[in-house]
């Protein structure tokens, strides 16, 4: 655990210092796996869903606001529904214009939570969108989710059905645009991952904001063990497909997820929690404190050492030894001349740096082996 959070601490420092540079990258990474998503699913037009039409999209997007990415793939969906039908891609439109009058026009920062909901359905872990939602966000997040949820299924029924659009003529257009609007309105597994996301977050984010011992961990798994008894519920009651082994997986998964995000989010320890009363003129105050894990990034310090130094270190320490020997020998001698005490000087000099270099060099390890 405290290497988890010594790897944190060095995260938030990188994070700091570096945080211009790291959003941007993100966010390209964010816009080449969600337009490569979309082209490799529904790839209806040719000169859309090639490469170099990708990247250049992600790298546009980069350098914008995460609104203009949403607008961005919305309006690539509607480009590859236009290639196949151009009734699909009315209703299409009328769909994402729902999305953008009642939430998007009001709350465009809270766009890109759209992105992360189709991408999750999109990689088979729909789970984990109502663990994230609930525990970084408010309850106001399910209604990205729930859009992104639509959006997810709506190029699912294309997708499913394009073979049948292509072929259809003029007489059979508005039976197949009829069928697609009852597909997207009327479908049940849609609606039960819809029930089942929004069921989850709020079960999440209940938990989590109340003053109780491990409540992260403790939402994370009321809100996988909701997405499965409401998917297993709608499983059984509806007769649908859905397979129980990938429900329990993205449950686990969502759980798993939910750990990592309390460690990088809410490291707080539990043992050291403090109860404090207080009061004022108006009202009596019951506090529950519960102080934070914080852990010293060790420094490493790195000394280097050269031959230079070396010899510095042996002259300084036989210049002690010779100033310490020369005033023993003054006070022995008081009486001696300076000439006489200036040869003693010189030789205790000689003598103690041959000792100090003889030391060093390991001669007289030498003679001894010698001897």
């Amino acid at each position: 655990m405290s290497n988890l959070l010594v790897l944190r601490e060095r995260l938030k420092k990188l994070y700091a210092a570096y945080s211009v540079y790291i959003l941007k990258v993100l966010q390209f990474l964010l816009g080449l796996i969600l337009f490569g998503a979309i082209n490799s699913n529904i790839g209806f037009m040719k000169m859309a869903s090639s490469v170099l039409c990708t990247v250049g999209l992600a790298v546009i997007c980069t350098f914008l606001p995460m609104t203009v990415m949403v607008l961005a793939a919305a309006v690539l969906i509607l480009v590859h529904f236009y290639a196949l039908s151009l009734p699909i891609a009315a209703v299409s439109l009328v769909i994402f214009l729902i999305m953008y009058i009642f939430y998007f026009r009001f709350t465009p920062d809270k766009a890109w939570l759209v992105l992360i909901s189709v991408l999750a359905f999109g990689l088979r872990i729909p789970f984990v969108v109502p663990v994230i939602f609930g525990l970084l966000g408010t309850p106001v997040w399910i209604i990205p989710a729930v859009c992104g949820t639509i959006a997810y299924y709506m190029i699912h029924f294309v997708k499913a059905s394009s073979a049948a659009l292509q072929g259809a003529g003029a007489e059979s257009m508005y039976e197949s645009l009829m069928s697609f609007t009852r597909q997207v309105i009327a479908s049940r597994e849609m609606w039960v991952m819809v029930l089942a996301v929004v069921a989850a977050t709020l079960v999440v984010n209940a938990v989590r904001t109340r003053s109780v011992d491990h409540a992260w961990k403790t939402a994370s798994a009321a809100g996988a063990v909701t997405c499965v008894v409401v998917t297993s519920a709608g499983n059984i009651a509806l007769n649908l497909n859905y397979s129980y082994v990938i429900i329990i997986v993205n449950a686990v998964l969502g759980i798993v997820i939910g750990l990592i995000l309390e460690v990088l989010f809410f490291s707080v320890d539990y043992s050291r929690t403090e109860h404090i009363q207080f009061e004022d003129d108006e009202y009596y105050y019951y506090v529950k404190a519960v102080p934070k894990i914080g852990v010293p990034v060790p420094e490493k310090r790195v000394k280097h050492i050269t031959g230079q130094q070396t010899d510095k270190r042996t002259e300084s320490a036989a210049d002690e030894n010779g100033e310490s020997v020369r005033g023993a020998e003054a006070g022995r001698h008081p009486g001696k001349s300076g000439q006489s005490a200036v040869l003693e000087d010189r030789t205790t000099d000689e003598i103690l740096l041959t000792r100090s270099l003889s030391k060093e060099l390991g001669l007289d390890q030498e003679r001894k082996t010698t001897e």
